[in-house]
């Protein structure tokens, strides 16, 4: 509660501080999105008793990179077996 007070104090003096507290807490809030979305991907494992490999289950057409300029998932063939 000090530290809140105390920036709310340098705002007031100096209100040039605004955008830079806007932008970093809007990087801050970026980050934690992306990292949130990494740890929900179908390929992070939590618990290995129920499903070790969950990855085998994926199927070919979906995306793994966040951003495929050049590929279309959807077109893409199973290549190898299924086990």
């Amino acid at each position: 509660m000090l530290l809140l007070r105390k920036v709310r104090d340098q705002v007031k003096k100096h209100p040039g501080l605004i955008p830079q507290f806007f932008f970093i807490c809007l990087g801050m809030g970026g980050a934690f999105t992306y990292l949130f979305r990494l740890a929900r991907g179908p390929h992070v494992v939590w618990n290995k008793s129920t499903n070790p490999e969950p990855w085998n289950q994926l199927s070919p057409s979906y995306q793994y990179k966040f951003l495929a300029i050049n590929t279309d998932y959807k077109n893409l063939k199973k290549e190898g077996p299924d086990f």
